[in-house]
């Protein structure tokens, strides 16, 4: 790992060099792309510098432990050598972490559906709540967030809602809220006060552009209808929803919020494309990566990842046995701890497959 270490340090280096340079700076695409790059290993060459103190720090202290006669001044020494190897071998584990390869889907934005599952309108109303969740979330993240696709119920929940979510990072914070969310709670219309389990399933997709998939024009099948709103109620006299239709696997995507036909399509194509994309790279998965499977699960989006116990004020995910009692707050967007336990749990699991 050191030898690993000591090449990023020298392409930081590099890096700086090429930064200050007034031709590379002319040249703006080629100045961002370096400036990433340099941002990118940043936090392996500072933690790298921290790795290097510790070590200098341990030498010292063995010196001192070998020529030090004082009582008091060994105790000291040892205490020290202590707590330094400590810190030496957290650095260690840190810089094992920075360096696994990143997904290079990590900085895309995302495609959010979110759909209700069992439990009927009680169902349809907790996805407005994740849908809430997340957009709260967003919010505090300074990100953008963009209704797709949306099919509202009579009492305000989502049977469906799909949704863009852009800014920094994006996908790697929320590629892992994909599964199935249960919810435990007391129905407004519960008269008994009893508590009832619902279902709603969430996927994330990286949004993609085309040159992640190319769709051949004669592949899609295009209808175009007047819009409806809940129990028919026309909110459209144009037809201007948009149903697509991926022929060759028969796959569906409609978009009938805006107004625009033509917006209403480019819409229900960026949905297509994440969609088609997140097909290929599931198959991709299936046919090489059993070992994944075996550590983190299969993945499928039937598997129930969470669990939301109103009455207990409880947040439960399975699948890393994290249990919050701060409910409220998770609804209304604080997700950190959460979506940071994930990250970290994924990521050891990852460095287990490189040992």
């Amino acid at each position: 790992m050191f030898d690993k270490l000591k090449t990023v340090e020298k392409r930081y280096d590099d890096l700086n060099e090429l930064l200050s340079d007034p031709k590379i700076i002319a040249h703006q695409s080629e100045f961002q792309k370096y400036a990433k790059e340099q941002s990118d290993l940043t936090p392996i060459v500072n933690r790298f510098k921290d790795l290097k103190n510790f070590i200098q720090q341990l030498e010292d202290s063995k010196k001192i432990l070998e020529e030090e006669k004082d009582p008091e001044m060994l105790e000291m020494a040892e205490e020290d050598l202590a707590q330094v190897e400590l810190q030496k071998r957290k650095a260690e584990e840190d810089l094992k972490l920075l360096l696994l390869p990143k997904d290079p889907r990590d900085e895309r934005n995302v495609i959010v559906e979110i759909r209700a599952g069992t439990g009927g309108e009680e169902a349809a109303l907790f996805s407005t709540d994740l849908f809430r969740m997340y957009s709260r979330y967003a919010e505090e993240k300074k990100w953008q967030v963009e209704i797709l696709s949306s099919n509202l119920t009579g009492k305000g929940g989502f049977k469906e809602v799909i949704f863009n979510i852009s800014g920094k990072g994006v996908y790697s914070k929320l590629k892992y809220e994909g599964g199935t969310h249960r919810v435990q709670r007391v129905p407004d219309t519960e008269s008994q006060g009893r508590i009832h389990t619902s279902a709603v399933t969430v996927a994330v997709l990286p949004e993609v552009e085309d040159v992640d998939i190319k769709i051949n024009p004669s592949d899609i099948k295009i209808d175009v209808y007047r819009a409806s709103g809940p129990g028919g109620q026309s909110v459209n006299t144009t037809d201007s929803a948009v149903r697509l239709t991926f022929v060759p696997t028969g796959m569906i995507v409609t978009c009938q919020d805006e107004k625009s036909q033509h917006k209403n399509r480019e819409k229900a194509m960026k949905v297509l494309r994440a969609r088609l994309y997140d097909a290929e790279q599931q198959k991709a998965h299936d046919e090489q990566d059993s070992e994944r499977k075996q550590q983190v699960g299969s993945g499928d989006r039937s598997e129930r990842i969470r669990t939301y116990n109103f009455p207990q004020e409880r947040v439960t995910d399975h699948r890393i046995g994290l249990t919050l009692h701060k409910l409220s707050a998770i609804m209304e967007g604080a997700l950190d701890e959460v979506i940071d336990a994930l990250n970290m749990h994924f990521q050891s699991e990852a460095l287990k497959g490189t040992k």
